[in-house]
């Protein structure tokens, strides 16, 4: 039930939505003369279009421009989306082998925190994006994509990353002595990437750009415009951003050189397994600290579907135990019996006190709306179908346990960046890929 934090190296640029395999184009006009789209690369089982490279291409031009970025030559742009929309590819394709699907109600839920973070109603969405010349099928295809890859490498990255109680503890003991690390600092970064089984002389050849590109930077040249022409990492696309980081959640392997700048200074290239990283410390703030946390205690029974009972099904049969549970019956007593959630069914579906975002955003939003003593009606999320009971809401001190909470997150995004990189040079490496020519 509980959601983990999910961080990602960068922000994912929209990728257009996935088009089936396409046969190779040898003509630029069709018999009736009409243009068709050509192949720009072939990933896997599946093409990268000419017409998505394009619609990216403007993309990330307007985006750029909007930020006062100058812009590398067209080529080098085209080469670094196209670059982008094959490693988007292959991780779809991945995603799909491993069977992660995105329900419509997950999608809805994702759509609906867009409208609320633009001050928009969920109902007025397609109407707006459709001012801003935005289809909203294919925002929606979008955002599913999104969603679909943020899962495939929170399963395959994020949590395979182990943080021990020892390394909260000594997480906890530096941030004591060192109160620096609980400031906030705005990063950019270029990563000029070494292939996992380079030769010594490709080695040679990575550090010399490094060099060259570290040197520029350090000299005033815009660090955005270098990130978009050389970076190899995921947020070149962003000019290199990393955005606002907490000193504890910068990546492990950057720390200390990211602490040791001051705002405009650039780091000398520092060598990792994926490469040559090179970074620049743009501004640092202090963070306002909060310990006093919001806490609801929920219990809930989950259902779910099966070959043998459908969504109506299963919803009928937990209004017939809200029901129940209504007219007398013991709500411990029927998730004991029913729920087939394993880790809250043997406590009667209890929850205990948490934070409302640890649950999945659609259980979160179900229960915000109960009153306390109020059980839901049947509602649906990506795990099953629910009802849940508000216990009770509480402002709670909980200053240790979010502490050392806090703590697990930010060790695990330090640790996530450097994996991430890793993980998808391996998935590129094991990808078939041609890019086409001419």
């Amino acid at each position: 039930m509980r959601r983990l934090l999910v961080l990602i190296v960068g922000a994912l640029v929209s990728p257009l939505a996935f088009q089936g395999l396409a046969l190779a184009q040898t003509r630029d006009l069709s018999t009736q003369g009409a243009p068709l789209d050509r192949i720009a690369a072939v990933v896997n089982n599946g093409v990268v279009l000419e017409s998505e490279v394009d619609d990216q291409m403007k993309e990330v031009t307007t985006r750029l421009q909007a930020q006062n970025m100058t812009l590398p030559p067209e080529s080098v742009l085209r080469k670094q989306v196209l670059d982008r929309l094959i490693l988007q590819r292959i991780e779809l394709e991945q995603a799909n082998r491993d069977g992660i699907t995105i329900s419509d109600d997950t999608l809805n839920s994702a759509l609906e925190d867009v409208a609320k973070r633009n001050n928009i109603a969920f109902s007025d969405l397609p109407t707006v994006l459709s001012q801003q010349g935005i289809d909203y099928a294919s925002y929606r295809e979008q955002m599913r994509q999104q969603l679909t890859i943020g899962l495939l490498r929170q399963r395959d990255v994020l949590q395979r990353i182990v943080v021990t109680p020892r390394e909260i503890d000594q997480f906890l003991a530096k941030q004591a002595d060192h109160p620096a690390t609980n400031e906030e600092y705005n990063v950019s970064h270029i990563l000029i990437a070494v292939p996992p089984n380079a030769t010594p002389a490709q080695i040679v050849q990575a550090q010399q750009r490094a060099n060259d590109v570290y040197q520029r930077a350090s000299k005033g040249e815009d660090f955005g415009k270098l990130a978009v022409a050389y970076s190899n990492s995921e947020d070149a696309l962003e000019g290199g951003s990393l955005g606002w980081r907490q000193g504890s959640e910068l990546p492990t392997f950057l720390t200390s050189l990211i602490l040791g700048l001051k705002p405009g200074q650039v780091g000398a290239p520092l060598r990792t397994p994926t490469g040559f990283h090179i970074v620049r410390l743009n501004q640092v703030r202090t963070q306002d600290k909060k310990d006093i946390v919001e806490q609801i205690h929920v219990r809930h029974i989950l259902l779910k579907t099966n070959a043998l009972q459908d969504d109506a099904t299963v919803r009928q049969r937990l209004e017939q135990i809200r029901q129940s549970i209504l007219k007398g019956e013991s709500f411990a007593v029927a998730a004991s019996a029913a729920s087939q959630d394993p880790g809250s069914a043997s406590d009667g579906g209890d929850l205990g006190w948490q934070s409302p975002d640890v649950f999945d955003p659609t259980f979160s939003a179900a229960v915000e709306k109960l009153k306390v003593g109020e059980i839901s009606e049947p509602f649906k999320t990506r795990y099953g179908w629910h009802i849940a009971q508000l216990l009770g809401r509480r402002s709670h001190d909980d200053t240790q346990e979010v502490k050392r909470l806090n703590a697990m997150e930010a060790i695990r995004a330090s640790k996530a960046d450097e994996d991430t990189e890793l993980w998808l040079q391996h998935l590129r490496d094991d990808a078939y890929v041609k890019v086409m020519t001419g």
